[in-house]
């Protein structure tokens, strides 16, 4: 008898589908490897120009700004004698000349109302110190008018002999005293007679004169620097 070899099905061709055929020289098969082979064409040429473009676009320098308008064909126009925004320099000089006249004519205003606001403050401070000295002046005079009677009665007992001892110690330091603050007395025997700061109360005629003279002094005068505080009582004697 004749026997038919049996078609390899599933079961006998290999290992089942999902399972993993056995390793090693068991089986006596070897390690099939699976090779990809890709038999499409790549354009060498193309790639290199797609680099070059892109080395080119890398080293092109970048766009700067432009200083100026320019006329047709990419030529810079010239922008001498073109002020900022477009306005004319000669324009912008003549605006800045006069603004600083203006600026000149306002800080010469100013000095001159300092200087005349200093002038009217030194004359302020000129006055205030003149009616100080005047008031001062005044106070002073007003005390030491109070204080004539009582010179006078010293003058007087200092004619009859009576200032000595303590008594006439006393009236030098009074007199003193009264010194310091400007006071001072006038009216003798012999001086030329003064309207203005002598008060005749007799009038005689003698040849020993050769102009009016006083000859007697009934009460002195006395003054504080300039100012006259009380005339002097004299009597006068006229030339013949």
């Amino acid at each position: 008898m004749t026997h038919k070899p049996r078609a390899a099905g599933p079961e006998t061709a290999g290992p089942a589908r999902g399972g993993s055929a056995p390793d090693g020289p068991e089986n006596g098969q070897a390690d099939e490897r699976v090779v990809i082979r890709d038999k499409r064409k790549i354009d060498v040429s193309a790639g290199k120009a797609g680099k070059h473009a892109e080395d080119a676009d890398a080293q092109a320098p970048e766009p700067t700004a432009a200083t100026g308008p320019e006329q047709d064909g990419g030529a810079p126009v010239s922008t001498e004698g073109v002020a900022p925004g477009g306005g004319s320099p000669v324009a912008s000089s003549g605006a800045l000349g006069a603004e600083l006249e203006a600026l000149r004519a306002e800080l010469e205003e100013r000095t001159r109302d300092v200087q005349r606001v200093s002038a009217e403050y030194a004359n302020y401070r000129k006055r205030v110190d003149r009616d100080r000295g005047v008031a001062a002046e005044q106070t002073t005079a007003t005390v030491l008018g109070a204080l004539l009677p009582i010179l006078d009665d010293l003058d007087r007992a200092r004619e009859h002999g009576d200032l000595v001892g303590p008594f006439g110690t006393v009236a030098e330091q009074l007199t003193a005293a009264l010194g310091k603050f400007g006071l001072t007395a006038f009216g003798e025997k012999g001086d030329p007679f003064d309207p203005t700061r002598h008060e005749a109360v007799a009038h005689l005629t003698s040849p020993e004169v050769t102009e009016p003279t006083c000859i007697d002094v009934m009460r002195r005068g006395y003054q504080v620097g300039d100012r006259l505080l009380r005339p002097a009582l004299v009597a006068v004697a006229d030339p013949e």
